[in-house]
């Protein structure tokens, strides 16, 4: 399914690889089946000097399914589909934690398409973490007793410091449309068949059926365990770059080392399925 034009090139060892030889902004019935081709391998996809709009990378992200609309983040005019990402001096991110976009729902998603806008100009690089290589380097004991457990995910948790500012009231509406949902720990990829953590400590708040102190500990574990550096990819933004990532395989945080300056991205959210646990195969 791979065009004879684009060039991978993968940039670690778990997970990562740089595509070129794409235009996304007019994406043929071929490119997205390569680009599916390509996120089942690859885990999140890199790309330099784009063009989209908000209503191409609207249009893009329709490509692989829905796509969720996220209600803590505001959008463009042209379309409420696409969340705007916004680290300013006067309204610094508050996200700093490794996290799988959007757990908190009974289908999170299938992946994200972030693209840069504004980058600093040092520093805001973004790290992801290959949730099938973690569960691949755990003991066979430890993969046995997670497999049958699930967990428990919140908005509230996940957004805790946001609903603390001024202007969190704004966001009680989100907290009563999205009430915690439960997922397994160790779920299976619909696609590749394979085994991924999912747990991530922005939105879990605990292990079902457990007592409290062993599921934190076993979470503490888990969240530390999940992004060891060689589960890791780093990537330093551009503007223009995009990166497409498997939300049902990764997880992310963006490095907030870039003090005072301006950060801006926009990113589309597509609809994912509901998580099945080792039990259900």
């Amino acid at each position: 399914m791979l065009l004879s034009s684009i060039d991978v090139r993968r940039c670690a060892g778990a997970l990562g690889a740089e595509i070129t030889g794409l235009d996304l902004s007019a994406p043929t019935d071929g490119t997205i089946a390569a680009l599916e081709a390509l996120l089942a391998e690859h885990q999140v996809l890199f790309f330099r000097d784009q063009r989209l709009d908000p209503a191409r990378q609207a249009a893009l992200g329709r490509r692989f399914g829905a796509l969720q609309i996220h209600p803590a983040y505001p959008h463009p005019p042209e379309s409420d589909a696409v969340a705007i990402l916004e680290h300013t001096a006067e309204k610094p991110s508050l996200i700093e934690e490794w996290h799988t976009d959007m757990t908190f729902g009974p289908r999170p998603p299938l992946g994200s398409i972030l693209q840069a806008y504004v980058v600093p100009e040092v520093g805001g690089d973004t790290l992801f973490a290959s949730m099938t290589a973690a569960y691949a380097g755990l003991s066979d004991g430890m993969k046995r007793y997670l497999e049958p457990l699930e967990a428990v995910h919140s908005f509230a948790h996940g957004f805790r410091h946001s609903l603390a500012r001024p202007e969190g009231h704004t966001l009680h509406q989100a907290v009563r449309d999205n009430p915690p949902t439960t997922h397994p720990v160790i779920r299976v990829h619909p696609v590749s068949g394979a085994r991924c953590i999912f747990v991530n400590p922005l939105f879990t708040t605990h292990i079902v059926g457990v007592p409290e102190a062993e599921s934190r500990a076993i979470l503490r574990f888990l969240w530390a365990h999940a992004v060891s550096p060689e589960y890791t990819v780093r990537f330093a933004w551009s503007p223009r770059a995009i990166a497409f990532w498997d939300n049902r395989a990764t997880q992310h945080r963006p490095v907030n080392d870039h003090g005072r300056q301006h950060r801006l991205m926009h990113r589309v959210t597509i609809d994912g399925d509901r998580p099945v646990g080792v039990s259900a195969q």
